[in-house]
């Protein structure tokens, strides 16, 4: 009988159990390599959930001209972050005028996700 309760166990394999030691003699377990915390995982999940709504909240709130000089200014389209001078000289307008749009951007969307 203890044969059998022997097989079924020895394909289990805890992750606090020792598997060798490091270079400076501590025993290094399953858990110390994977390393993962659950916080940072929570933390991981939690940062992708306001990604998700901060661009839902773009395509929502934004017109056209507000929503292309947040992704440009901001690097979310390719993620390469442009200055207000460069994307004032691709749109035609002038620098101040792409800083009170982004202004004004940035504050629908504060007030977007803070509702």
């Amino acid at each position: 009988m203890t044969i059998r309760a022997n097989k079924k166990s020895k394909g289990e394999v805890s992750l606090q159990e020792p598997i060798g030691i490091d270079k400076e003699g501590n025993e290094i377990s399953l858990l110390d390599i994977l390393g993962t915390d659950a916080e940072d995982i929570l933390d991981e999940v939690h940062l992708k959930l306001q990604t998700k709504k901060l661009y839902q909240a773009i395509n929502k709130v934004l017109k056209d001209r507000e929503k292309k000089i947040v992704e440009l200014r901001y690097g979310l389209i390719d993620g390469g972050c442009k200055t207000q001078r460069e994307i004032a000289a691709m749109l035609g307008i002038s620098r101040s005028y792409v800083s009170r749009i982004e202004k004004r951007a940035i504050e629908k969307l504060n007030k977007a996700l803070n509702n």
